[in-house]
């Protein structure tokens, strides 16, 4: 069952609530410090097939990250760093593999529910990867295309929390990014799967932030 767990008016409290029960399952080890100069940011699945309430799969808090995200793309454009939105869909015929067999149900590309937000506003400049499993590293450029960049941080925010974001932050680490994952910018449809995902991603994968961190952070 979804629940309205994140709204705009608690989103500041809640982001100081989960950050707090994230650092209890921090190991001990070194806390990277963020570095726009050489970090991107990763906007994951943020289309009209989570988004839209008349939608089956509707994350109802996903309406309130969004000014967050729209913070995140802008800081990350204002320093000329790369902004990357991804979008979950497939292609007429393509194989959806165990997760089509999994959820029975697939974001077909082409289709309204395919498209990302218009309010994100998504510019040429941005890039846009299409990717068909949870990971936006599986069956995708964005690895060679971070590393073109000289990317060594990536910041992640978008949908869900402990599916495509989780996914997505557990490879990003495993091909050795500094992964901040942005705790009031990310949501899924229960805050329980949203804090269990923080809790074990903080333990062994991620530095869990909020936007107001990657906003008013250290700029080098």
């Amino acid at each position: 069952m979804s629940e309205n767990y994140l709204t705009e008016e608690n989103s500041v409290e809640k982001a100081r609530e989960w950050l707090s029960v994230s650092s209890r399952h921090e190991s001990r080890r070194k806390r990277f410090e963020f570095n726009v100069n050489s970090a991107a940011l990763l906007v994951l699945d943020m289309q009209n097939y989570f988004m839209d309430p008349e939608s089956h799969a509707h994350v109802p808090s996903g309406r309130a990250i969004l000014p967050n995200i729209r913070s995140l793309v802008g800081f990350f454009r204002g320093a000329g760093r790369p902004v990357i939105f991804t979008r979950h869909s497939l292609k007429p015929g393509e194989d959806p593999g165990i997760m089509g067999r999994w959820w029975r149900d697939n974001v077909r590309e082409d289709t309204p529910e395919s498209a990302i937000i218009e309010s994100l506003d998504v510019k040429d400049s941005d890039a846009v990867i299409r990717k068909t499993r949870y990971s936006a590293f599986v069956g995708t450029d964005l690895e060679r295309m971070l590393k073109s960049k000289c990317v060594e941080s990536l910041v992640i925010a978008g949908l869900t929390t402990h599916l495509c974001c989780d996914s997505t932050a557990r490879d990003a680490f495993m091909k050795d990014f500094a992964v901040f994952f942005v705790v009031d910018a990310t949501a899924t449809w229960t805050e329980d799967l949203h804090v269990s995902s923080l809790k074990a991603l903080s333990d062994g994968f991620v530095i869990p932030v909020a936007t107001k961190d990657m906003l008013d952070g250290p700029r080098d």
